[in-house]
């Protein structure tokens, strides 16, 4: 599913509250329930199926998935791994928030405060999209300022940030927040219930997939 980053509406505004329902494999329809990455791209561990979500700490569809997106990753197997891309789409402002986390995921921090990150912008209203007060949050939020410090300004985070961008590029990702099974299904859906349920059903069929190879 994608949104327009410009506007940040869609048909997933409103609907946060709807239980995550787990499906069966069925048949589904090309361009509909999913869309086909060309050319499909490599996962990063072959022995997972790789789940890639492109998202921003600033969309608030983002913030509304990220919990149910959370829980439903908790009932997945042990063979589905899940890898989040921060993206900025070219924002000074979104490049801000993604140093920001990927600087919590090298000190660590990431699991305990992933959605507080989200709260502290969408629901307390705090403005994280500078560096100034970034840092302020993390040492309120018991984040090592000078740990903190030295990965947000990092080479390696720096890195990644580029790598993110290049990954929206290479996938053609238009807005947030896309879901991407095996690099090569771009998931489809209404609602999060939906999207996440023809995600459960892409995964059945890369498991099939793979079977069948052995």
């Amino acid at each position: 599913m994608k949104f327009d980053r410009r506007r940040f509406v869609g048909t997933l505004a409103g609907i946060a509250a709807l239980a995550v329902l787990a499906a069966p494999a069925q048949a589904q329809t090309v361009g509909k329930d999913y869309t086909l990455v060309n050319p499909a791209q490599p996962t990063e561990n072959p022995a997972k199926i790789e789940v890639l979500e492109f998202f921003s700490y600033g969309c608030p569809h983002c913030a509304d998935l990220n919990p149910l997106l959370h829980a439903w990753v908790g009932k997945q197997a042990a063979d589905v791994a899940l890898r989040k891309v921060a993206v900025t789409f070219g924002r000074a402002a979104w490049a801000t928030i993604a140093k920001l986390y990927y600087a919590l995921e090298v000190t660590g921090d990431l699991a305990r405060l992933d959605g507080e990150v989200f709260r502290a912008i969408h629901v307390q209203r705090e403005n994280l999209f500078e560096e100034g007060a970034i840092m302020a949050w993390a040492a309120r939020n018991g984040v090592d300022q000078k740990k903190f410090s030295e990965a947000f300004n990092s080479f390696g985070v720096n890195s990644q940030l580029r790598r993110g961008d290049q990954m929206a590029q290479t996938y053609r990702i238009e807005g947030v927040p896309t879901l991407i099974v095996e690099g090569k299904y771009v998931v489809g859906g209404q609602n999060f219930n939906e999207v996440l349920a023809n995600a459960d059903k892409l995964i059945a069929k890369v498991r099939s997939e793979k079977a069948g190879k052995k």
